[in-house]
């Protein structure tokens, strides 16, 4: 048993191989529905081991195989071990995975370079169960590959990059991301340092050294603000964010020969909780409410890096879409066992991004002189909840019958929570984009959701 799974991707032969070596690649391959996360890369793909964590402490321990070592053509590994975190326990599994590229013919007059991908996988686990893991990882690959092409034709080139927040949702995907197009992240943590490639970060009083020899900072620290409205939670989400960030935007600043980008995570919340059906642009004037109050004095927190005269981004985020957090993690559950069904009145909007795209976005205000300022980290295609519930529940084939009433989100999160957040209204257009002529990988709700959950269409 096992399966064969093959894919042509526009890139060179030696483009998919690096691909696959570099840094990040792994975490990048990874199913996001799957309860699987990267313990350890592999240092080669010659003759190295990956470490990837499985639920109730076990890990799975790949060795590459020295023997079906053919770069740029072929790499293999194989299950070397399967079990608890203490070492030489566990048991062996049949698994053999085979990847191979091959250079196929561009047709007559076109430029292009094309590479097939085939794995192949010794293994008994049925082919139905891998299928989708495949789709995923061509996938993947071609996309992230695409993205890194499109930055080089903007004029990008390798450089360091430091990120807070690196081991929070977005920063490890973006982290994977930036590896596996050449770039450097240094990752500022608030332990001690454990690696050549983190600083410690204190955000009450950054090191005046702390960027030195980095080209861009990526700030993503910041409390998650998902919970009930407390004194307590307000304060702490708005002080992980206003004066940290003032803190490290002036660090930015005073650096000879230091960043000279510097992009902050933002929030669409800066828009209000309730615009009814307009359309909100980043020209758009702010909105009322305690969100919008901390994120228009989180964006202003950014002034020491503008006034210095560095390229200053300010993504402001939607709704992410990825089961690994946010709300999708809690209503897949949900969902999936037939108990799902549209929040409130179902009328509300939802400005929503596929986690891939974000991290384009960001990619992009990385390395596209061109954008500046607020921008809508957000698909072109904003839906109502009631559409939100109706496609959700349609790609995991379950039905979506049972309304969640306003009283819910405010027995949860009290009654400021439930309105700025659950049951908040927000129909949010990515203009500076779409005028950038920027490419959404996944602009159309449903093929989000696919692609997150499992449920990818074959391709024609």
């Amino acid at each position: 048993m096992g399966i064969e799974y093959s894919s042509t991707v526009p890139a060179s032969i030696r483009e998919v191989f690096d691909w696959h070596a570099s840094p990040g690649a792994l975490q990048r391959l990874l199913p996001p529905w799957q309860p699987v996360g990267v313990v350890a890369e592999s240092h080669s793909l010659a003759d190295g081991h990956a470490v990837v964590s499985l639920p109730g402490g076990v890990r799975w321990v790949a060795a590459h195989d020295p023997a079906g070592y053919d770069p740029p053509r072929r790499f293999v590994d194989r299950i070397d071990r399967v079990g608890p975190v203490w070492p030489r326990v566990g048991v062996s599994l049949p698994w053999r995975h085979e990847h191979t590229f091959t250079e196929v013919a561009a047709d007559a007059g076109d430029a292009a370079e094309f590479t097939r991908i085939t794995d192949r996988v010794e293994t008994p686990a049925p082919a139905a169960l891998l299928r989708q893991m495949f789709r995923y990882r061509h996938r993947q690959c071609a996309d992230d590959l695409a993205a890194h092409r499109e930055a080089r034709e903007r004029g990008a080139r390798p450089s360091t990059v430091a990120v807070t927040g690196a081991s929070g949702l977005v920063g490890t995907a973006l982290a994977a991301y930036l590896t596996t197009g050449g770039h450097r992240v240094v990752r500022l943590v608030r332990r001690s340092p454990r690696t050549a490639d983190e600083r410690q970060w204190n955000p009450e009083d950054p090191a005046a050294d702390l960027l030195v020899e980095v080209d861009a900072v990526v700030h993503l620290a910041g409390a998650s603000i998902a919970g009930r409205f407390t004194d307590g939670h307000r304060a702490a989400i708005r002080d992980s964010r206003i004066e940290p960030t003032r803190r490290l935007a002036a660090v930015a600043a005073n650096t000879r020969g230091g960043p000279r980008v510097f992009v902050s995570a933002s929030a669409i919340g800066i828009y209000g909780y309730d615009r009814g059906d307009e359309p909100l642009a980043e020209t758009a004037d702010r909105g009322d409410g305690f969100l919008a109050d901390v994120v228009a004095e989180w964006e202003d927190a950014t002034a020491p890096a503008a006034d210095a005269g560095l390229r200053v981004v300010r993504v402001r985020t939607g709704i992410v879409q990825t089961p690994r957090g946010g709300t999708l993690r809690l209503m897949r559950p949900l969902f999936g066992a037939g108990l799902g069904g549209r929040l409130g009145s179902g009328t509300q909007w939802l400005s929503w991004i596929d986690v891939d795209d974000l991290i384009d976005v960001y990619g992009r205000a990385l390395t596209d002189p061109a954008l500046s300022g607020a921008v809508n980290a957000v698909a072109p295609t904003p839906v109502q909840a009631s559409e939100y519930a109706r496609t959700l529940a349609f790609v995991l084939r379950r039905p979506a019958l049972l309304p969640v009433p306003d009283l819910g989100p405010r027995l949860l999160l009290g009654e400021q929570g439930a309105r700025e957040l659950a049951t908040a209204s927000q129909r949010v257009t990515p203009t500076a984009l779409v005028d950038a002529g920027h490419r959404f990988r996944r602009a159309s709700l449903e093929e989000s959701l696919r692609h997150q959950l499992g449920h990818i269409a074959a391709t024609p």
